[in-house]
């Protein structure tokens, strides 16, 4: 049995009916192209009902409905959710949920592109492949009498063409909208009606007026900021609807210091007037394409009614043995039980700033465990409580929205700005787990997947490989670094450049070390303190070339491992050649160096070079070999 359009559904959706669930043809299929704001590509349908056809934009949630050929031209879809906006003069369909009812049919009716006069209606649009774009539809000069090619209204038989039945403008009730508020502020009327509250998955920038209601589930402090246009500062905070959907707020300077302390999580928001913008995925997790930027004529009304269809949080929690193949940065949800938590420590960083870190365990009925590392205030406020828990016994549940994953020494998990701690919380896969965990799961086999050992013993930073396996293999090719342990002898040592000159200064308790060189008046100094010194200090950077029973190559080694190659400090070194004058004594020690056998932990990562790409081996642990171990280790290759 033929399935039949819905009559009139283009001209009851263009005038408010968003709730008819219409049944149309997708006559034209266009992808609109990625660009480097967007980071998705998205599709235009050309849509029919078979008297008047019309554009629509489709919501890149349905994208694989396309890609996988649930949707094609001729297929016949029903329209679940929707809406009609207006861009720049035009009306455009934005589909937010369709259904496929028939994968493929033949051109039904003569359609014409809704809204255009008598003569483009005479056009017709069976021929899908002469489907003229928006920008070319034709009006006539203004006037209330232009005839528009409209579908007849519902009832009105129209597989008859003869029928006699007179031809007029539909009724269709729309859906209901606020009444239009004008007030007089000069020669311009000016709507000042509340918009009507979407979903925010049907946010889009081709909309003009806009309001979304939605509950804050997490926000972040005001970070401030240096760029070229000078300083400034910024906040975010996550939004959830009762849909489901999710996006970020982000607001800078003056509208930061505005909404900043009217925003609290947990509470409800009425928010309206502000402009969508891609999403930088780099920094929100979200799974949202836009993000809302509020401005100075944005609004943000707080709900005082609590609305019980908004969840208080939503998440998408990962088992912990997915994490093991997680990406390095990953953002993710995890839940597990509380085995360890160790002692908050601090933590100088990169700019001399000092901050806390704590590390504790989960595990969860996967089989396998992860270290979470926790940073500044989560140390103190959460971590504490974590820590009296499991002293005394007792071992929490703890939920982590917007964890970041790290494939530094094996997979941890992170917490960075917008991370969120939820301990022993009611909801049930909390209370799924501290079921298992109670009945028998505390006393189940787990394996960790952070710096822990391997089977047969060997640890997860000591995968061996020979020097030949390193371009075998391709290591260090991929996003994320290689880790492995070479058995190898010191070949060579380049002596042109050991070591480079470190500023001594102290940056709360660490020292600077980063490069100075000598000003006008004779004395060190250093771009990142800023400051100059009458001394400097010598550090290691050494090139050495490495070589096993496979082959040779090349590897760096800092301070800290250069010391353990070279058997003392560079600053003895470097004025035994450049300040005494010594260059026999500084040959012999190089040369006392060389055939030496060494455990080497290699991390390797390529590395771009200006407009070319190498692999950089960098030592991160030298030890001499240990040939009782050494033994048992090669038995045991013999075993297998």
């Amino acid at each position: 049995m033929p399935v039949s359009l819905t009559p009139n559904a283009i001209t009851a959706i263009n005038d408010g009916d968003v709730n008819l669930k219409p049944l149309l043809q997708v006559l034209e299929i266009k992808i609109i192209g990625r660009s480097q704001e967007r980071s998705q590509e998205r599709y235009r349908f050309l849509i029919s009902d078979g008297v008047s056809a019309q554009h629509a934009m489709v919501a890149v949630q349905l994208n694989d409905r396309v890609k996988s050929g649930q949707v094609e031209k001729g297929s016949i879809v029903q329209l679940i959710d929707y809406i009609c906006s207006d861009v720049k003069g035009r009306k455009l369909i934005v589909v937010l949920n369709m259904e496929t009812i028939v994968p493929h049919s033949e051109t039904i009716g003569n359609p014409t592109i809704f809204g255009e006069t008598d003569t483009e209606a005479q056009k017709p649009l069976s021929a899908m492949g002469n489907i003229p774009p928006p920008n070319r539809v034709v009006f006539n000069e203004p006037t209330a009498q232009h005839s528009v090619n409209r579908a007849p209204p519902r009832g009105v038989n129209i597989q008859n063409p003869t029928s006699s039945t007179p031809s007029f403008r539909p009724s269709v009730q729309p859906s209901y909208q606020p009444p239009a508020s004008y007030r007089n502020h000069g020669p311009i009327m000016k709507n000042e009606a509340p918009a009507r509250v979407i979903p925010i998955a049907a946010l889009n920038p081709y909309q003009g007026r806009w309001a979304i209601k939605a509950r804050v589930t997490a926000k972040g402090d005001i970070r401030r900021y240096n760029n070229a246009k000078g300083d400034g500062k910024v906040f975010s905070f996550d939004l959830l609807d009762s849909d489901g959907g999710e996006i970020r707020v982000t607001c800078f300077n003056a509208v930061a210091d505005r909404f900043y302390d009217v925003t609290e999580v947990g509470k409800v928001y009425l928010i309206s007037k502000g402009s969508l913008k891609p999403a930088q995925k780099n920094f929100n997790h979200l799974k949202n394409e836009w993000e809302i930027f509020l401005e100075s004529t944005s609004t943000v009304e707080l709900c005082p009614d609590e609305d019980g269809s908004i969840p208080r949080q939503q998440f998408s929690f990962r088992p912990i043995s997915d994490i093991e193949n997680a990406e390095n940065n990953t953002i993710l949800d995890v839940i597990g039980v509380v085995t360890s938590v160790n002692p908050s420590v601090p933590i100088l960083r990169k700019n001399g700033m000092e901050t806390h870190r704590r590390i504790l365990n989960l595990k969860d009925e996967s089989g396998k465990t992860v270290e979470v590392t926790l940073w500044g205030e989560f140390c103190n406020r959460d971590g504490r409580q974590l820590e009296e828990m499991v002293d005394s016994a007792f071992h929490p549940v703890l939920a982590i929205k917007a964890g970041k994953v790290s494939d530094f020494s094996g997979k941890s998990v992170g917490t960075i700005s917008s991370t969120q701690l939820f301990i022993n919380s009611d909801f049930p896969e909390a209370h799924k787990l501290r079921t298992w965990f109670d009945h028998g799961g505390k006393d189940t086999a787990s394996f960790s997947i952070s710096r822990d050992t391997m089977p047969g013993g060997v640890s997860r930073n000591e995968i061996r490989k020979s020097v030949s396996q390193i371009k075998e293999e391709g290591l260090g090719r991929s996003d994320k670094p290689d880790w492995i342990t070479v058995k190898a002898t010191v070949s060579f040592i380049k002596t042109d450049s050991f070591c480079y000159t470190a500023c001594p200064l102290m940056i709360g308790d660490k020292q600077c070390n980063k490069k100075v060189t000598r000003s006008g008046t004779n004395r060190w100094l250093c771009d990142r303190c800023n400051q100059e010194s009458d001394e400097c200090d010598y550090r290691y950077l050494l090139q050495v070339q490495i070589q096993d029973h496979t082959g040779l190559t090349w590897i760096t080694a800092f301070q800290e491992t250069g010391e353990e190659i070279m058997g003392c400090p560079a600053k003895k070194l470097y004025a035994l050649k450049y300040e005494l004058e010594k260059e026999e004594e500084f040959a012999e020690i190089v040369r006392d160096r060389l055939f030496h056998q060494y455990m080497l932990k290699l991390k390797i990562k390529e590395e771009s070079y200006g407009d070319e790409q190498r692999v950089k081996m960098t030592v991160v642990k030298v030890d001499k070999v240990n040939y009782t171990s050494e033994s048992k280790y090669m038995l045991d290759l013999l075993v297998r």
